[in-house]
């Protein structure tokens, strides 16, 4: 049975509707935040590098995020709005939180000591509320929530 190893709670300050998880230290990468991101796909994927698209275009979402030692339990696609898993290869082991408007975020995620590949699930709820408050006021916070687990990708 799989167990959670690690779970943090980070804030995404969301511009342009969009927010990404990219390499801590992403000299190295190919494509980096935000170039060829496409708005028109939930998760998107670039080498060390995940591209969510929220419903909201201006606010700051809440990400809560798992780290798993196997594949954790399926999420009941009934409580989310969008759900979508990738591949995800890790050089580094840590992560950080990029936005559209103010670049890298503060904190770090980690997912291991060193890289590693993964498989990423991200569940969001709140999209809908998130945009209606972007039509109305322009901004919130936690309105949109979101879960993204990692877990080995090798198991």
């Amino acid at each position: 049975m799989a167990q959670l190893v690690r779970r943090q709670r980070v804030s995404a300050y969301v511009g342009y509707y969009a927010f990404g998880l990219q390499e801590s230290d992403d000299a190295d990468l190919p494509v980096p935040f935000p170039d060829d991101f496409h708005r028109d796909v939930f998760l998107g994927t670039h080498p060390g590098r995940l591209d969510i698209t929220s419903g909201g275009h201006t606010h700051t979402a809440t990400v809560d995020i798992e780290v798993w030692d196997a594949a954790p339990p399926p999420q009941d696609p009934a409580d989310w709005d969008e759900q979508a898993e990738a591949d995800f290869d890790s050089t580094s082991g840590q992560l950080a939180v990029w936005s559209m408007h103010t670049g890298r975020m503060d904190d770090v995620i980690t997912l291991a000591d060193s890289g590693g590949s993964w498989r990423v699930r991200v569940s969001c709820a709140g999209r809908a509320e998130a945009a209606a408050l972007s039509e109305q006021e322009g901004t919130g916070v936690g309105v949109e929530r979101y879960l993204i687990q990692f877990w080995p990708a090798d198991l």
